[in-house]
């Protein structure tokens, strides 16, 4: 069936610009004007990808698409104080232990959402390949998935990478502006920057967002 909503993308892209989506998703127009920022690499000022207004709308879009589906699984259990969110892997071979490390970060470090690992079909997946940077993807529809990059992944931390990506499905923004020690500042402090842990800023907001299992979003 074709779509009829383009899908939303945001993520970590590279200076380049905005991601590349894999064959089988349809692809947003790029923002005519992207924000750049820098960064000093090895005493260089280094000019890098900053984020967009749109990609900022993609994020929310995504986070909005993941929390209906989880929704509509929670919706036989509205006791339950605590959402799962299933995720798949079985597109992404090359990134299991990353993948299992970053759901293992996010479990300890929030409490009001917890991730987990299914071997059909889940609330997200993740997925693996060639193209522009790690980026996460949602049809509008209730289906989202992360893509992982394999050149993207040489040069910047794949377990940050991996755990950055997360956060959008968490319902965090990027802000590439933000310090090392701030895991949605993504790659915008560098490629030495391999911390993989959300800050308390960053905990809590998710926390907030999966408040009273599905309650916020009703």
């Amino acid at each position: 069936m074709k779509r009829s909503v383009l899908s939303a993308t945001l993520g970590l892209a590279l200076a380049a610009g905005l991601a590349t989506l894999p064959a089988t998703a349809t692809a947003v127009a790029a923002p005519a004007a992207p924000a750049v920022q820098t960064h000093a690499v090895q005493g260089r000022v280094v000019a890098a990808y900053a984020g967009s207004a749109a990609e900022a709308a993609n994020n929310q879009a995504f986070f909005q698409a993941v929390m209906a589906s989880a929704k509509a699984k929670q919706a036989a259990s509205p006791w339950l104080q605590t959402v799962t969110v299933t995720y798949d892997t079985t597109n992404a071979p090359s990134f299991t232990s990353q993948i299992a490390g970053a759901a293992q970060i996010w479990n300890g470090a929030v409490h009001n959402v917890q991730l987990q690992e299914t071997s059909g079909t889940g609330d997200f997946s993740y997925t693996e390949g060639s193209g522009s940077g790690s980026y996460a993807s949602t049809d509008g529809h209730g289906h989202g998935y992360i893509f992982l990059d394999y050149q993207q992944t040489q040069q910047y931390d794949p377990l940050r990478i991996t755990a950055h990506e997360t956060g959008h499905v968490l319902g965090l923004p990027d802000d590439y502006s933000g310090p090392c020690s701030e895991l949605m500042s993504g790659h915008g402090p560098g490629p030495s920057c391999t911390n993989p842990y959300p800050d308390s800023n960053e905990r809590a907001q998710v926390d907030v967002l999966w408040a009273n299992g599905l309650a916020s979003a009703n």
